[in-house]
């Protein structure tokens, strides 16, 4: 535990537990500085704090519905709850992060902005918020996961920002981080990188949880409107880098009561050379800045992880989940892609939603867990399906 005994923040250093730091080319030393001695005065500032308010009310539409899907309780036999994330605009959580670091670097006078991203989501969320502050934005995204993601790569182009293939490796969300990260690199004077899950060099991984914390904030405060108490027994959160499960469980991480339950992504089995179950098959190791659980080889090669889904394509885990898998705090899953195609045709059939490929793997958790009746379930749906459609529609069941 940390010096605060709380699982939400890191140690001075960003360490969760064992896990985090910051661990940064020479080049880039002076900008991760730059933003660890300046965010946390910069985003509890209140002209700061009253913008990104306005904006997530007003821009985003917070606060997002926490919706009873009455005929999945009936089917399950629980209570379950789902956080509507797949309706802020863009259609995910991810715009709650690229609204906070937009603001927070336009305060630190950067007037570039670059980003990563797998499903695109996170692309359309950066490109989203530099059109709305008239900003340059530059997107870095795996020359596969472009033609995967088509539909979002048009909507990033259509808001402005220049989109940039990562041809090497896997051609995923690893190799698109590793050209942002080159980038920064060569433009350390005017760029800002907004990261777009709760990984990378501290202070990225505590920014992006507190800027998605907005989540759980919500949902203690609906569940108290909805059921009399502020506190579920299950909060459950597809994780790949895990910025929607860090949202989720922001402000449960210090209620025992509560069993946080993460669901990776097994790909075609977690034994089949072809998952990326990061707590499954992960060892401790640094990528991409800080120290967490990745896969990797014997002698520290990056493992190329693979799942149907785009933004769970990824060979590591952020570090405060690194923390929560080894500390026993949440419980972790795994769903191959077949059961999450399945979790997704069944939510859509069951409730109306077409959930993202992304959230149906926390969806086949309900298949998973013993639930008692007095149960009261939430699980994050972190966004819409739309961008999955040709995905959905190569497996529709006959």
């Amino acid at each position: 535990m940390t010096t605060k005994e709380t699982y939400q923040q890191p140690n001075e250093q960003g360490y969760y537990g064992p896990f985090g730091g910051a661990y940064i080319p020479e080049m880039l030393h002076r900008n991760v500085e730059e933003l660890r001695t300046k965010y946390l005065e910069i985003i509890y500032e209140e002209s700061f704090q009253q913008e990104y308010q306005q904006l997530l009310r007003d821009y985003v539409g917070r606060p997002t519905p926490l919706y009873l899907a009455e005929r999945m309780s009936k089917k399950y036999g629980v209570t379950i709850f789902l956080k509507r994330e797949d309706l802020c605009h863009t259609g995910a959580h991810k715009i709650n992060n690229t609204v906070g670091q937009i603001l927070l670097a336009e305060r630190l006078g950067k007037k570039r902005i670059i980003a990563e991203t797998g499903a695109g989501q996170h692309g359309v969320a950066t490109a989203t918020v530099c059109a709305l502050k008239g900003v340059e934005c530059i997107v870095y995204m795996g020359e596969k996961d472009i033609e995967r993601q088509a539909p979002n790569v048009a909507r990033m182009k259509m808001l402005g920002a220049t989109v940039i293939p990562a041809t090497s490796g896997s051609k995923t969300l690893k190799d698109a981080t590793n050209e942002a990260i080159r980038d920064w690199i060569n433009h350390p004077d005017d760029t800002h990188y907004i990261i777009g899950s709760v990984v990378g060099p501290h202070p990225y991984p505590d920014m992006v949880a507190r800027f998605q914390s907005v989540i759980s904030e919500e949902i203690r405060k609906q569940l108290l409107d909805k059921t009399g108490s502020e506190l579920p027994t299950h909060v459950i959160a597809c994780v790949g880098g895990g910025s929607n499960a860090a949202g989720a469980f922001y402000h449960f991480l210090d209620e025992p009561t509560v069993q946080l339950i993460a669901v990776e992504a097994a790909g075609e089995g977690i034994n089949s050379g072809k998952s990326a179950a990061t707590t499954q098959l992960g060892t401790p190791g640094i990528l991409h800045g800080s120290k967490s659980l990745l896969m990797q080889t014997e002698d520290g090669q990056v493992v190329e992880p693979h799942s149907i889904s785009a933004g769970l394509d990824y060979p590591g885990i952020g570090p405060l989940h690194a923390h929560l898998f080894e500390s026993g705090r949440a419980i972790f899953m795994s769903a191959t892609d077949k059961k999450a195609l399945n979790a997704a045709f069944e939510l859509s059939k069951t409730e109306g939603i077409i959930p993202a490929l992304e959230t149906a793997h926390a969806l086949h958790a309900l298949k998973m867990i013993n639930f008692n009746k007095k149960d009261i379930v939430v699980i994050c749906l972190s966004g819409r399906g739309d961008k999955d459609l040709d995905t959905y529609m190569k497996n529709m069941p006959l």
